[in-house]
């Protein structure tokens, strides 16, 4: 009898264990499906967006989801450059704390124990995919390949190539076969699917047909390649920007004597992009914002499959660029400043029924306060030594320890505030100091950093710096192990070899 009893009992409490475990696996599986991601990522976007002010941009499915959302038009990089930045907000670590300043620098031989943003996700049970490029690949060199991706990120990786990757010896380089980090374009014939970003798209509404079937929870990415150089995208998108109404802005060579020389050198650091002719000038505005135009449709058809599968009702949505990208600003082409055209970046972020809809926030925010953000939503816990903040908790807490967006740059470093930006270059300001006053000079084109009727206000935001420099130089234990000196791996060429029929 005893024995009797003594099954029974053990029954019992084997059934009452397993509707335990079947009770918390339904909560945690309640949980996961209300909350997932979909975060979409622009290669050298600035803010020629519409619903960011562009007049000139047309972006209605960006413009669309702004209104969605809420944008962050006070939004900065951490370093402007593709590598340096991705894995800034990708790991939440300031590039001074995860010791990667360069391109072609390897994660995990720079930082062997970090978690990610995605491998966060994918340690807690998401289906975590990526398509196209979120880590840094040379562009257009590794299209196709798996550049310098994060292995421990992804449970899945998609690395499609398109026409423009076959179509390298007919674009157009200021410099003969010089592609991903000078002026090129090409106006392409075709349809999207054709282009390597329209696949990345079709990829990704592939994966959400799936993800809908399979009702599994998950963390998209999706990486589009444009609008990086090569300014190559489809006619029909270059007819969207008549090239005899583009604006080509002055090179201010006023305001440049007014700089501290490694200001200066950042902006003329490219002989091949000084004194570009206006024709050509215009001509690279307009495929750039071809290209702004078609990474546009892209997105748009992601977000249609989104809410075709019904997925828009419990999917986070973020869209950003890496960085900002000079059109000519200060005479300047591309990016690698510590100016507004440089570090200012479009974010977004679109919750499901979000009380916040169509609100822009202006306040100064960081690109490393995504990693916060998403895994604060989703109710993932993530490591508190990390230096950002959720976007969306209440300013008048935790947003009042940041003072402003910082980002650095070389031996410089800049604090964007809601009204002022002030830029030290060498230790302690050592080679020289910038201060921009928003309120009279958006364009930042006159330094009263020596103007005695800022000295207050100087002395004030000097301070603010140089307590950024030490906070963000600080690595926290979130970054774990740390190898100083990486070494970036070789580049990757182009395809194509000479002749360069179309260099003009």
């Amino acid at each position: 009898m005893c024995s009797v009893n003594r099954l029974l009992a053990l029954a019992g409490l084997a059934i009452a264990v397993w509707l335990l475990d079947a009770c918390m696996s339904a909560n945690q599986d309640d949980t996961l499906q209300g909350r997932n991601v979909l975060l979409i990522v622009a290669d050298d976007l600035n803010c020629s967006i519409g619903s960011f002010g562009d007049s000139s941009a047309v972006t209605p499915h960006l413009d669309n989801l702004g209104e969605q959302g809420v944008r962050f038009s006070g939004a900065h990089c951490q370093y402007p450059l593709c590598g340096p930045s991705r894995t800034s907000f990708l790991t939440g670590l300031y590039p001074s704390q995860s010791g990667v300043r360069e391109n072609r620098i390897l994660l995990r031989e720079a930082l062997p124990d970090v978690v990610t943003l995605p491998q966060l996700f994918r340690m807690h049970g998401y289906d975590v995919v990526r398509v196209g490029k979120l880590f840094h690949y040379d562009n257009p060199g590794e299209i196709g390949t798996s550049g310098q991706d994060d292995n421990p990120s992804w449970d899945e990786t998609y690395n499609p190539s398109g026409r423009d990757k076959r179509e390298e010896h007919l674009i157009k380089s200021l410099v003969e076969g010089k592609f991903g980090g000078t002026l090129s374009w090409y106006r392409s014939l075709g349809e999207d699917m054709e282009y390597t970003d329209g696949m990345v798209a079709q990829i990704a509404e592939d994966k959400l047909d799936e993800f809908a079937k399979s009702g599994a929870s998950f963390f998209l990415a999706v990486g589009f390649f444009r609008p990086h150089t090569p300014f190559l995208a489809p006619a029909k998108y270059f007819d969207l920007h008549p090239a005899e109404g583009i604006v080509v802005p002055n090179r201010e060579e006023g305001a440049l004597k007014k700089l501290p020389v490694p200001a200066q050198k950042s902006l003329r650091a490219k002989a091949s992009q000084l004194n570009v002719p206006l024709d050509t000038a215009k001509q690279v505005i307009q495929a750039y914002r071809a290209s702004v135009s078609f990474v546009d449709a892209q997105v748009g058809r992601v977000l249609d499959a989104l809410q075709k599968n019904g997925l828009d009702k419990n999917t986070l949505v973020v869209f950003l660029s890496d960085h900002g990208y000079h059109l000519g600003e200060h005479g300047h082409w591309q990016k690698q400043t510590l100016f507004e055209q440089a570090t200012k970046v479009p974010l977004i972020v679109r919750r499901p029924t979000d009380p916040e809809a169509g609100m822009r926030v202006q306040r100064p925010v960081e690109l490393l306060d995504v990693y916060p953000t998403l895994a604060t939503w989703a109710g993932i816990p993530y490591d508190a030594s990390l230096p950002g903040v959720d976007l969306f908790a209440d300013a008048g807490t935790t947003m009042a320890s940041k003072t402003g967006a910082y980002t650095e740059w070389r031996n410089g470093a800049s604090l964007r505030t809601g009204q002022h930006r002030i830029t030290r270059w060498g230790d302690g300001g050592s080679l020289g100091w910038e201060l921009y006053d928003h309120s009279i000079d958006p364009e930042e084109l006159n330094n009263v950093a020596a103007d005695e009727a800022y000295m207050e206000t100087f002395d004030s935001l000097r301070c603010l710096l140089m307590q950024a420099d030490s906070a963000c130089h600080l690595v926290p234990l979130a970054a774990g192990k740390r190898i100083n000196d990486v070494k970036p791996i070789p580049r990757t060429p182009p395809l194509l070899k000479p002749p360069y029929p179309h260099t003009p």
